[in-house]
């Protein structure tokens, strides 16, 4: 007999057939790679275990305030947060507050109540909070409410977790309303009027319909999922979501503080972000008359005078300023990096350099065709920064690149280009990791995730790990990130007829489990030639390879004849760190392995596989 070893370059490569990757790696779920060899994946674990927050969260930003207290905030589609030392705080602004008299109607054991209040403005999703109203039959009004349907612009219904005990109008006495910004979508489509815009909105702009509960009469328009943006202004955060304001939460107000509009700043946006050191703050995708939504030009970027988040119309006394980005139909992303802002298109990278008086800042193109898929598709590690286009993945360190990626065809060909304003970026360090989470062809939702390993230079994918946002290790330990579940409740507060779709805060890196429970992981090899292939031979021993296995591991071997044949005979053997070989019977001209395991705490590296075989005949 003799021993023959199997070893695989590392990274996947699915540019090839199964056979054409002899020597490598084909497919892995939740497996990384270290050194040139596949080993698991770190496990996760609740951040808080018991809170769920409402709404999906494609943004995240982590910082210390000046006392040392670390903050996170969070972006969802219906509501802004801040993660503070174990507590959710909800800071989503308030649009609307007034005082109402007698606002509640009920029926007689149904828990709906309708809601009469003038020029409301509330959408089907909104939530409204109530304070200081007496009971109204039998109901304590004095709680936070999701809208349930809208009537008219003067009235809408809520539902209560209890039934009237009543018939009756005009109920709860004196009280006050405060309602929160409207909410957003947590997905892209295309279609007809519903969630081609704010919900329930009349529709004149929009296809041509009119007047409430009115769809539009076109399906060319695209609904985007809402997303937000952040940076920090000194200890304050700023934020904006997808064509909306500026706001700002103010740390010196406490966790209790609502983020608050900045009504002197352009009102509908695409992106932020604040340059440093100098501190000015940019808008892009703006108005380029302030205050004039139907002014927004998806190409035009503005940017406050200096230390000055209220000063935008530019004077001989600031240093505000303005300009347009010629190339492209709209601005997507920006980063800082290498001493310049960076700015992306859907087609071309920018660079925005302070020059000083009397022009600030200038502008210059670095490279066409090369444009950000996503808002939060780019990011910058050590002055390098890495994004992912429509088509393709580029690196900028002083000159652009394409970055050879053997699964392209496979995440560009399965990728839903509609949901691909959904694409997040993550970023783990300590791997050196740089992840793309995107919807698959057949997903509304972020379902896979593509790695880049930019140490080793190979890529890894992975089929169900996903996260919507995700924050390095920095101000904490270790990585935070975030996971949407749209069938699940959010429990933050208490929020009398929410409906499903939470976000679920987690860490990452924190031993080697499923938030407690197994993890799946696995990676399979092509298929390799047995010595030259040209005979059929017997395999009676496989001899494994792990560096630091706990637990069991299985391996299984699948022997075949030819590239295009049934694979004519596997073994599966379960391992630990003291199987020395498993005994099998395999007969083929060539073979796959695969490594998998799915038990709690276990962990497992791999190195090389040996097989044990004699010849059996060319036929």
């Amino acid at each position: 007999m003799a021993l023959i070893k199997a070893s695989f370059a590392p990274g996947i490569d699915k540019q090839t057939t199964t056979y054409g990757a002899e020597g490598r790696w084909v497919d892995s779920k939740n497996v990384r790679f270290r050194s040139g060899l596949p080993e698991k994946i770190g496990g996760w674990s609740k951040v808080v275990p018991t809170k769920k927050i409402a709404g999906v969260a494609r943004a995240s930003l982590a910082w210390v305030s000046l006392t040392g207290v670390r903050h996170l905030a969070l972006g969802t589609d219906r509501k802004l947060y801040i993660y503070t030392e174990g507590q959710f705080y909800d800071v989503t602004p308030i649009r609307l507050e007034a005082a109402l008299t007698g606002p509640f109607a009920m029926t007689n054991g149904s828990p709906t109540v309708t809601v009469t209040h003038s020029s409301h403005g509330a959408g089907v999703g909104d939530f409204v909070t109530f304070d200081s109203f007496s009971t109204a039959q039998g109901l304590d009004m004095n709680n936070e409410f999701e809208v349930t349907t809208v009537i008219d612009g003067n009235s809408y219904t809520i539902t209560h977790t209890s039934n009237a005990s009543g018939t009756a109008s005009s109920q709860g006495g004196s009280g006050n309303a405060k309602y929160q910004i409207p909410v957003g979508t947590d997905r892209s489509a295309f279609g007809f009027g519903w969630g081609t815009g704010a919900w329930n909105q009349p529709r004149q702009s929009i296809g041509g319909g009119s007047g409430w509960n009115r769809p539009g009469l076109t399906t060319t328009i695209a609904l985007e999922a809402t997303y937000w943006q952040f940076d920090t202004f000194g200890e304050d955060l700023l934020a904006i979501r997808n064509d909306d304001a500026l706001y700002r939460w103010d740390l010196s107000g406490g966790t209790g503080n609502r983020a608050v509009k900045i009504s002197q700043a352009p009102g509908k946006n695409r992106v932020l972000l604040v340059s440093s050191p100098d501190r000015h703050i940019f808008l892009m995708g703006t108005e380029t008359t302030i205050g004039t939504p139907g002014s927004q030009d998806d190409l035009y970027l503005r940017f406050s005078s200096q230390e000055n988040f209220t000063a935008w119309a530019p004077s001989s006394t600031n240093t505000a300023g303005s300009f347009r980005i010629q190339d492209g139909s709209k601005i997507v992303a920006a980063k800082r990096s290498r001493g310049s802002i960076l700015v992306w298109t859907d087609t071309a990278l920018h660079a925005l350099n302070n020059i000083g008086p009397p022009f600030i800042f200038g502008l210059n193109q670095i490279a066409a065709n090369c444009g950000a898929i996503s808002s939060n598709a780019v990011a910058d590690v050590n002055g390098i920064t890495y994004w992912m286009s429509q088509t393709a993945f580029y690196q900028f360190d002083g000159a652009i690149k394409k970055l050879d990626c053997t699964v392209q065809d496979f995440v560009f060909d399965d990728i839903n280009s509609t949901a691909q304003g959904q694409v997040a970026i993550a970023v783990n360090t300590d791997f050196n990791e740089v992840t793309w989470f995107y919807a698959s062809e057949d997903s509304n939702f972020l379902d896979r995730s593509v790695t880049y390993n930019y140490l080793e230079n190979v890529w890894y994918t992975n089929d169900g790990f996903v996260r919507t946002s995700w924050v390095d290790r920095g101000t904490y330990p270790k990585p935070y990130a975030t996971f949407y579940d749209s069938n699940s409740l959010p429990n933050n507060n208490t929020i009398l007829g929410v409906t499903a779709g939470c976000t679920t805060l987690y860490e990452h890196e924190d031993g080697f489990n499923d938030d407690g429970g197994a993890m799946d992981c696995q990676i399979t090899s092509g298929d390799f030639d047995i010595k030259e292939g040209d005979e059929v031979f017997l395999c009676s021993r496989v001899i494994p390879d792990f560096k630091d296995q706990t637990g069991n591991t299985d391996i299984k071997v699948e022997f075949a004849n030819y590239p295009a044949s049934t694979n004519s005979r596997s073994f599966t053997s379960t391992t630990s760190s003291t199987t020395k070989f498993f005994s099998t019977r395999g007969r083929g001209r060539q073979a796959n392995v695969k490594i998998s395991s799915n038990a709690i705490d276990s962990n497992w590296r791999f190195g090389t596989l040996r097989l044990d075989v004699v010849p059996d005949g060319r036929r």
